[in-house]
This record gives structure tokens, sequence and C-alpha cells, in this order.
């Protein structure tokens, strides 16, 4: 969207720009809404790793929480400056967070374990490596779609055998936030000029990002539940506030 005001970062260099109109509520941040609307995200990542922390669970857990937060941290960067550089900042780790994701998703059933780790790290650097200089727009796009339909069929698995009622609910909210993200940021992105004309923006874009701290919020908290049902730790959902789900575990005294 066009500037309104003096831009203490330079001209725009990023490939895309969302419907948000720059700098109007400050000359260090472009696209206010879109930045701030991370802050939701870091938030539950961090008492996500909290609570994996407090009760030993995986280390995979705490690296994917943390992971969130990069994810986060790069989104406001790129949206508070809308340069190239911050730009990958964003799409590079979203590569990593679903990379992480299929290993979490899967290792359970992988025979070498060493195997799939080095595998998936590679392929992350590759990528990385690959994105800075060759800069993927629309093949970035059906990459990352296709790495999230990967997932699908081994989460649909773990929410057919899960008979905890609090759990299906956060797979069910999952499913719900990622199907609403979806078409706050299609909306955003594919009726931007009839949106201008509104009274007053929805921010489509920044409901989306709010919408995904959720999401992967709930996707974290139903697979740690799974896992910690594959290690016999008697996990429960309990909740915060009487809203937020988290996983409560019982190891068993030889572990």
């Amino acid at each position: 969207m066009e500037d309104r005001s003096s831009s203490f970062w330079g001209p725009v260099t990023s490939t895309h720009e969302w419907c948000e109109s720059n700098y109007v509520y400050s000359c260090y941040i472009a696209e206010f809404f879109n930045t701030m609307s991370m802050i939701p995200g870091i938030l539950l990542a961090l008492f996500g790793l909290v609570n994996s922390l407090r009760q030993h669970f995986e280390k995979r857990f705490s690296v994917l929480h943390i992971s969130n937060m990069i994810l986060a941290i790069g989104s406001m960067l790129y949206h508070a400056t809308l340069q190239r550089l911050q730009q990958q900042g964003d799409e590079t780790p979203m590569v990593w967070e679903m990379l992480l994701y299929i290993y979490i998703l899967y290792s359970p059933d992988w025979h070498y374990q060493s195997t799939m780790p080095t595998f998936l790290f590679l392929y992350g650097a590759v990528f990385a490596v690959a994105h800075s200089q060759l800069r993927f727009d629309i093949g970035f796009k059906v990459h990352y779609v296709l790495l999230c339909l990967l997932c699908i069929p081994r989460m649909y698995k773990y929410y057919i055998i899960t008979e905890d009622i609090s759990a299906k609910r956060a797979a069910k909210l999952y499913l719900v936030t990622l199907l609403l993200g979806t078409f706050c940021w299609l909306a955003d992105r594919q009726l931007c000029k009839d949106i201008s004309r509104w009274f007053f923006n929805p921010q489509g874009h920044a409901l989306w990002h709010i919408l995904m701290g959720f999401n992967s919020y709930f996707a974290n908290t139903f697979l740690m539940y799974c896992r910690a049902q594959q290690r016999g730790w008697d996990p429960k959902v309990k909740h915060l506030l009487g809203i937020f789900p988290y996983v409560k575990i019982q190891k068993p005294k030889s572990q």
C-alpha cells in the first residue's frame, strides 16, 4: 500500500505488500497491525516452551516452540521494514518449521533414527541457500503448501486413534484456525482493491497472523499429547484460566 509518511527503512524492496497502508502510525514500522499481530503467537509459544521445559518433554518440543517464536520475530521484522532481506527471514523459517513438524509426526515410524533428522537438516540448509540466491516467489508458496500437505495424513491418523475429548478438541481448533486464517489471508490478498475503499479495513493479514499463532499452539499441544501417550506418560489436557489447553504428564518413576 502507498506510504503516507516518511520511511525510516527506505524504499520497499520486498516482493509483496499487504492490504495495510505503510507508515501510518510510526516511521519505524511499515505495517503496524501486521507487525503487532505476531505478539500473541510469541506469547503462546513462550507458554508452550515453559510447559515443555518444566515437565521435561523431549527436546524436539522445546525446539518446536522456539522455532515458532523465531518465525514470529522474523515476520515482525519483515512487516516492520518491508525489506527483501527480512522477507527471507520470514519465509525460510516457515520451511524449517514445517520440516520440524514432519520430523515430529513421522519419527516414531522411522527405522534409522539418525537418518531422518540429518536429511531434513540438509534439506533445510539447501533450501535456505537456494532461496537466498534464486528468491523463489510462486515456487516458495507451492513448496510450503506441499510440506503442509505432507503433515495432514499423519495428523489425521493421530486424531482418529486419540480417544481423549480434550485432545481431540485441540486438534479441531487447529483445523478451524487454519481454515479461518487461510480465508483471511486470501481475502486480504485478493480483495485488497475493494477493501481499500471501505471505511474500515478488517486487517485480514493481521488476523491471519493471530489465528496462525493459535493454530501453531493447538498443533503443538495435540502433538505433545500424542507423543506423551506413545511414551506412556499418562497425558491429560488441562486448561489455563479455563481457556488455553496444555498437556500435563505423569512419567513412570523408572523414567
